[in-house]
């Protein structure tokens, strides 16, 4: 069945029945960190500004999904907040009809303090792979160890509702799972442990990466009982979780080993305009040049999603995922957007 063909005002949605009513945008590629399970270490090669979607083109994106039923964005990069017009982007975006959120490493976050809260922004993703300087600052390969931390205590001071993101990865910060889980019984944050993921550039093979099950076990040996199981949304990456008497809580978002794409309802938009149906997929569609030359872009949008696979872009079975041949045809994540 072609889906292009049918009303192209119709809800976004593939032939497994999932709406996606959930658009990720990226603004830019370029980042002020060099996490090494993001960037290749060589970096990325940068293009010209016109390659990529101009504030005024996001917006007109950001109407297009809406008109299909979207009713959240998600900003993110690279680094959002890299980008020079990001409080132009922001304040218009937040006039539309959407829940409006970002994912930002934080380096810039006491910048955009007025501009977020203006604009309704309540709940803000960052990045965070090490409670220890040092093995943060090798992570990312950048000193930005002391600013990240301040920034996330002045977010909980203006009471934004912070989740963590972790990337856990075996032999660099799998020691400090425990630790995390620890700084949520006085910080009011909200832990994700996040399993390693293959994306073009980062050296990836499972050997290094930590399941689902080996981050809840480490947790179950030290808090057992008080471990207590959340709600979770409909929709949710994240399986949550909360320590008695805690103040913030823990999920894990299990991409690897125990998928959720079953519930997907995410699109992502790349920051020169091509949308991606999913995370894992080696396939993208052109949006911006379509609309550059005055093209309908409903169809190609509605047939994209359509078109989507049931789970991870194709790879059905952990064999699949962890075969090197298959799982990086596709982006660095830097380039896709987190």
């Amino acid at each position: 069945m072609d889906k292009s063909s049918t009303d192209n005002r119709s809800l976004i949605t593939d032939q497994f029945n999932r709406v996606h009513d959930y658009l990720r945008i990226s603004l830019t590629e370029r980042c002020n960190l060099r996490c090494f399970y993001c960037m290749p270490e060589e970096g990325i090669q940068l293009r010209p500004r016109s390659e990529f979607m101009t504030a005024e083109e996001v917006m007109e994106m950001a109407r297009i999904f809406v008109s299909l039923g979207v009713k959240k964005i998600r900003l993110t990069g690279g680094e959002p907040l890299v980008r020079k017009d990001a409080k132009e982007i922001i304040t218009k975006l937040s006039q539309l009809p959407i829940e409006l959120a970002i994912t930002t490493n934080g380096i810039l976050v006491d910048d955009y303090i007025a501009t977020l809260k203006s604009n309704g922004l309540k709940s803000i993703n960052l990045s965070l792979d090490s409670l220890k300087k040092e093995k943060f600052n090798s992570i990312v390969r950048r000193d930005y160890f002391d600013k990240v931390i301040s920034n996330i205590d002045l977010l909980l001071k203006e009471k934004f509702h912070v989740k963590i993101n972790a990337v856990i990865i075996k032999g660099v910060n799998d020691d400090e799972i425990c630790d995390f889980v620890a700084w949520t019984r006085d910080k009011n944050v909200h832990i994700r442990f996040i399993e390693f993921m293959p994306f073009t550039g980062n050296k990836w093979d499972w050997s290094k990466g930590v399941s689902f099950m080996e981050i809840i076990t480490k947790i179950e040996k030290k808090y057992g009982d008080d471990i207590l199981k959340l709600k979770d949304a409909v929709n949710d990456t994240a399986k949550n979780y909360a320590v008695k008497d805690h103040l913030g809580t823990f999920a894990v978002i299990s991409s690897v080993t125990n998928p959720f794409c079953d519930t997907c309802n995410r699109i992502r938009l790349t920051a020169d305009g091509k949308i991606k149906n999913c995370l894992f997929s080696g396939t993208e569609t052109d949006l911006l040049s379509a609309m550059r030359k005055g093209e309908d872009i409903i169809p190609k949008i509605l047939e994209s999603i359509w078109n989507k696979k049931a789970m991870r872009g194709g790879m059905d079975s952990f064999k699949d995922f962890s075969d090197s041949s298959q799982n990086q045809k596709n982006r660095s994540m830097v380039n896709i957007g987190g």
